[in-house]
């Protein structure tokens, strides 16, 4: 397949890897980016011989760039993407996909209206241990799915973060950091939700930078730093969820999936690796899973690269907008409920994403 020419906007340290899986998948082509600050863009061109362009302007307004990779701040998030729709561009935000539904929702309704996708990160779904854990599901080596836990719990980024003001501003927060991780591989393994309930609450309400350079800063906080949610499945099942910022230490598991036949443990899906543990209702120990996947190094950009298979053969792509959306839904929704007493019916689903086949040769994602 002809390769996808991709720009990158944005050149912070996520970008590196971005940069990287032009290297792992033949089918992007990545030629150039763009930087609020332009020694940035020139750095990062310079490293990976590509074109630094002077704005973000001048790299939607290149005729030659199909996709763009938008890896800017979450309140960017929106005007970035809408601005390259604009230019007949498919755009592949960071998480999450916007910061409010009403700018998720026009990101999607302008691509439709353009011809464009939309695709969006986390992807760690993508990578071995979650797609090892979807197979599991699917083959019935658990029966069928009846609960599931989910934990991230931490004290925040401030004593290591150079610059953690933004995580504790609108888009921040545990649940907007983290819960696309969780809630898109619970997606994945699960598919969508449609109603969900929550409680949360700001524990601390000003924060210390403790890192440098802003040691001594404080930050006030302006969302909720420890969420709580319950969400009731499509297919049944129930879910729990806790995200936290406020949590010292804890000896919680990540996620852990429930069915009539069994139990299965599930790896961090803040990456694409870790171990997979399954006890069976016959069982009297917890087994250890190998993969069934690849994928399970650093593999960010894997979903950028199953956008452009998608975009030369016409199939759907796996990280996709309305994915996206249906988590940013549910994690506004555990606020909305959080804040009304209430359950919150999602408005909003999405299709499950199509497993990866099995044996596929590292590089490619079709063949």
């Amino acid at each position: 397949m002809t390769p996808a020419k991709v720009g990158i906007v944005g050149c912070g340290t996520i970008s590196g890897i971005y940069f990287e899986s032009g290297k792992t998948f033949d089918i992007l082509d990545i030629v150039g980016c763009a930087d609020l600050f332009f020694d940035r863009a020139e750095a990062k061109a310079k490293e990976y011989g590509c074109r630094a362009y002077r704005s973000a302007e001048d790299l939607l307004a290149d005729p030659e760039i199909e996709i763009v990779v938008n890896l800017t701040i979450p309140n960017a998030h929106a005007s970035v993407a809408l601005a390259a729709i604009a230019a007949g561009k498919s755009v592949y935000n960071e998480k999450p996909l916007a910061i409010s539904r009403e700018d998720g929702k026009r990101m999607l309704e302008a691509a439709a209206a353009k011809g464009v996708r939309v695709g969006c990160a986390p992807d760690t779904f993508m990578g071995g241990g979650i797609q090892t854990c979807v197979k599991l599901i699917k083959d019935g080596l658990i029966g069928e799915p009846i609960a599931s836990t989910a934990f991230m719990t931490c004290h925040g980024h401030e004593s290591w973060h150079p610059d953690p003001e933004f995580y504790y501003k609108a888009g921040g927060g545990p649940m907007f950091d983290m819960g696309p991780y969780y809630l898109t591989a619970l997606v994945a393994m699960m598919g969508p939700a449609r109603r969900v309930t929550g409680s949360a609450r700001v524990t601390f309400p000003e924060r210390t930078i403790t890192s440098a350079p802003k040691h001594g800063t404080k930050i006030a906080v302006d969302v909720p730093t420890h969420v709580a949610g319950i969400i009731d499945f499509a297919n049944g099942a129930i879910g729990t969820i806790i995200t936290s910022f406020d949590v010292w230490a804890a000896e919680l598991p990540r996620i852990e999936i429930y069915g009539t036949h069994g139990s299965l443990s599930v790896p961090e899906p803040n990456g694409f690796a870790g171990n997979i543990k399954l006890r069976k209702a016959d069982g009297n120990d917890w087994v250890d899973v190998d993969f069934t996947h690849g994928y399970s190094d650093n593999s960010r950009g894997i979903g950028v690269a199953d956008m452009a298979y998608g975009l030369r053969s016409g199939r759907n792509h796996r990280a996709s907008g309305e994915l996206a959306y249906h988590v940013l839904d549910i994690m506004h929704a555990f606020h909305d409920a959080s804040d009304t007493s209430r359950h919150v019916m999602l408005e909003s689903s999405c299709a499950q994403p199509d497993p990866l086949p099995v044996g596929l040769r590292h590089g490619l994602l079709d063949e």
